[in-house]
């Protein structure tokens, strides 16, 4: 049994501005969809590329990896629910996957009327494959870099994955970010020194803002990924290009490598390597832009 919906849309008011970035004006906006209000950004010219972003990620995690694509997409970036900008009607609750696909759905058909480009990355994956499933024709094709989704995973290697995470959660609740982020970044294969990263990047800080942010991840969105309904075996099925990705630097070890091979093998497609590690769109964005132009045009 697939995703599919054919559920009505709720309608929605879309509130824009426009600033100006390092290097192309942005139109800023919100969007109120049900529970939430959306803050989202929109970024240059050409075919629309959507960016659903890892983690704590908000509309401004990928900057740099948009100063390099919005000379040839119109790029847009949005704070999923819960984080930074994008309001809650219930700030202690968190959302499914499922309600952060539709989110994507309904800020998709706000913003366009033709299919989309998308780059998920690691939860933003997930997201990626539940609106394929669920919302049909809204996404032409998707960029799955490795999707954090232990329902990829046969039973025993998924168990064991959800029962690591939902130990991640208890070692937050007992000893902070402190304790929980040296561990997320083991279990994920990621540097925290970025000692890989190209030069000249300034790092994001860690500021009140992505703390809060780390909160809510870990709090919610850990929670949803365990209890996701996501079906493997509707996703050959989508009409979605799904390209399956992975970090040139991920250690082939880790659960979220696991999941791209998985997911390369239910939708036949092989898997496609990118500069860097599990965040290499942020620790190498020149790379990683020239890299995602190859396999959106699809020369590689």
């Amino acid at each position: 049994m697939t995703e599919a919906t054919t559920t009505t849309a709720t309608p929605t008011t879309v509130t824009t501005s426009t600033t100006v970035t390092t290097s192309t004006t942005a139109t800023v906006g919100t969007l109120d969809v049900p529970g939430a209000v959306l803050h989202h950004q929109v970024r240059g010219t050409g075919p629309t590329l959507l960016i659903s972003q890892s983690g704590e990620g908000d509309a401004d995690r990928t900057t740099d990896l948009v100063d390099r694509l919005a000379d040839s997409y119109r790029v847009i970036t949005y704070d999923r629910r819960g984080l930074s900008r994008s309001r809650l009607d219930a700030p202690e609750r968190g959302a499914t996957l499922v309600e952060h696909a539709d989110d994507v759905h309904r800020l998709l058909t706000a913003l366009t009327d033709e299919p989309v480009l998308m780059l998920g990355c690691s939860l933003g994956a997930v997201i990626g494959l539940h609106a394929a499933v669920r919302h049909p024709g809204l996404i032409h094709t998707l960029v799955a870099h490795e999707p954090v989704a232990p329902r990829l995973l046969p039973d025993g290697e998924r168990a064991r994955h959800e029962q690591e995470l939902t130990a991640l959660q208890e070692l937050y609740g007992q000893g902070g970010l402190g304790a929980a982020l040296p561990e997320i970044a083991r279990t994920l294969g990621i540097d925290p020194t970025r000692a890989d990263a190209e030069p000249g990047l300034t790092p994001q800080p860690m500021n009140d803002l992505r703390i809060a942010n780390f909160d809510h991840f870990i709090r919610h969105d850990f929670s949803a990924i365990v209890q996701d309904t996501l079906d493997p075996a509707a996703l050959a099925h989508t009409g979605t290009r799904i390209i399956p990705a992975a970090g040139r630097t991920t250690p082939r070890t880790v659960f979220d490598y696991s999941c791209a091979t998985s997911l390369a093998e239910l939708v036949g497609h092989e898997l496609v390597e990118f500069p860097g590690g599990h965040n290499g769109n942020t620790s190498h964005p020149e790379a990683y832009a020239a890299r995602l132009r190859q396999v959106l045009a699809g020369t590689c």
